[in-house]
């Protein structure tokens, strides 16, 4: 029995009196810090060069863009205090926030913004840098806070874009005229935000202050946010336990630990804060080199992979077997598309229809230590396809090395995820359009993928308004790469976060694990 404390008894009596009184609302406590884990450690700390979920998760507190969406997935200001959208759908006028300063001093103005999206991101973000280039005319600074893009035709998810959190606003006065994707920046940030970027030990932690400056009065509440490096999964679920860390996004637990961590009586368990990011995990298969170049093979693999098997035992339940290369939720995921049910005789009569000798070359499946599940899932992969006669070689690096490999092509088969941000042009499409077989990311086009039917499709999406001519393009096109096959598709991400209830105000938009925090507070900050 835990002895009698007159603080906790203050505690409660104030919480029934304001759950009576109906209208108070509880005070934010100034000041604590924030213990977060980065899990992987982020290759780099700029995530509109680098979109890596780590990264995001660091840098996002640092950097800002011009908008976010509430979990309604309503667009909501945040460089961007208001905008305006005229009638026919090619103008987009942006008014800035007022008095925002760069964490080095220098006033933030529309020149920043201008040179982000003409400038910056055309060269180190391909899919953005498509968009601008295919359907914006100009972007203009009309003033010191205000930016008009005028576009060439309307595009219905620019909003969407410009508002996904992978595109901050960077300083012009640092990026100008530099090497965009080797500036020193990239590893010391410097944003707008309420936390400005203090130090980086390399295996060890990320530490972020409280920005003095901040453009909104009396925010943030916390003093500081660290990110411990903390590579070994038991040694993360510990660590929360000890309350030395006090949040823990899907998959900093291992899945796993996840039932037990939860049940912790200090501990909440939430799935908000991911409105606007679906996530499809993904089997991303190099079809450059013989056996993979054979489409009856793909097939093969994935009908070889038990997918519910997957969820309810190697992710413990967290996942829904996907339906197709679309996530479900999307309203442009076709219900009606073929399946892939688990049949290892469906398999093995492929293989033998391909012609083709699987155990010829040695398969090297690249795992890229995102946590024990995955590792797991490398196992699990490298023993179903035994059967069929595959010879397959699991090879693991850290995070940085996976990245570099998977953008050099260098690879047979890695297992990967994207969020899906409601279109599947916004995301899903550079995975698959030939014209982004890219040395640049793992999230372009690496597996080679090139279909002059499947990019027509592309094409056609893009230039047609929401409607049911739009749909019946998308199902036509998720078919087609549902026969393809060059990624396979095989479950659909759920994204529990744990953390102690202590930590107030942490899920508050639609992407809020990777939010500012600016409104986060400790209801018993640490002296």
């Amino acid at each position: 029995m835990r002895p009698f404390s007159f603080r906790r008894a203050l505690s409660s009596i104030g919480l029934c009196t304001a759950l009576l009184a109906g209208q108070a609302q509880a005070q934010p406590q100034e000041g604590g810090v924030l213990n977060l884990v980065a899990q992987p450690e982020p290759p780099s700390l700029m995530h509109g060069v680098v979109s890596h979920v780590s990264t995001q998760y660091v840098s996002g507190k640092v950097l800002q863009g011009l908008l976010t969406f509430d979990t309604d997935l309503n667009p909501k200001p945040v460089l961007a205090k208001s905008w305006t959208i005229s009638p026919d759908g090619l103008t987009y006028t942006f008014t800035l926030q007022d008095n925002v300063h760069w964490h080095d001093g220098p006033a933030f103005t529309a020149d920043d913004v201008v040179f982000s999206f003409q400038t910056f991101y055309p060269e180190v973000d391909k899919r953005l840098g498509g968009i601008i280039t295919e359907y914006v005319d100009s972007i203009t600074a009309t003033g010191p806070q205000q930016v008009v893009f005028k576009l060439k035709k309307p595009f219905a998810p620019l909003l969407s874009a410009l508002g996904s959190g992978l595109r901050p606003v960077v300083p012009k006065h640092l990026y100008e005229n530099t090497d965009f994707r080797n500036n020193p920046y990239n590893l010391k940030p410097v944003g707008t935000g309420p936390f400005v970027f203090v130090e980086w030990k390399r295996g060890a932690y990320i530490k972020l202050a409280k920005n003095p400056n901040y453009w909104k009065k009396g925010l943030p509440h916390l003093d500081s946010i660290i990110f411990h490096v903390i590579p070994d999964g038991s040694s993360r679920a510990a660590a929360f336990e000890r309350n030395d860390v006090q949040v823990l996004r899907s998959g900093d637990a291992d899945y796993s630990d996840l039932k037990r961590l939860t049940a912790l009586p200090d501990v909440q368990s939430s799935e908000k804060g991911w409105e606007l990011y679906s996530g499809l995990a993904f089997l991303q298969i190099n079809t450059r080199k013989p056996p993979l170049n054979n489409p009856k093979v793909r097939q093969a693999i994935l009908y070889a992979l038990n997918r519910q098997f997957i969820v309810d035992n190697i992710f413990f339940g967290s996942g829904k077997v996907a339906q197709g290369p679309f996530v479900s939720t999307s309203p442009y995921h076709d219900p009606q598309l073929p399946q892939y049910a688990y049949d290892v005789k469906k398999a093995k009569a492929l293989i033998a229809e391909s012609g083709v000798d699987v155990g010829a070359v040695r398969i090297r499946l690249l795992n890229g230590e995102k946590g024990g599940a995955w590792e797991r899932l490398a196992e699990y992969t490298k023993q179903s396809l035994q059967p069929l006669g595959f010879k397959v070689q699991v090879v693991t690096s850290d995070s940085a090395t996976w990245f570099q490999r998977v953008s050099d092509w260098d690879f047979d088969l890695t297992y990967n995820f994207i969020f899906q941000i409601g279109d599947p042009y916004l995301t899903s499409a550079y995975l698959f359009r030939s014209d982004y077989i890219l040395k640049t990311s793992p999230f372009a086009n690496v597996s080679g993928y090139n279909s002059p039917e499947a990019d027509a499709l592309w094409a056609k999406v893009a230039d047609t308004p929401q409607g049911p001519q739009r749909t019946q393009l998308y199902s036509q096109l998720e078919n087609r790469l549902n026969t393809d096959l060059p990624i396979a598709p095989i479950f659909e991400m759920r994204y529990p976060t744990l953390f102690h209830k202590q930590v107030k105000n942490l899920l508050q938009t639609a992407t809020s694990l990777n939010e500012d925090y600016e409104s986060v507070y400790l209801d018993a900050p640490a002296p």
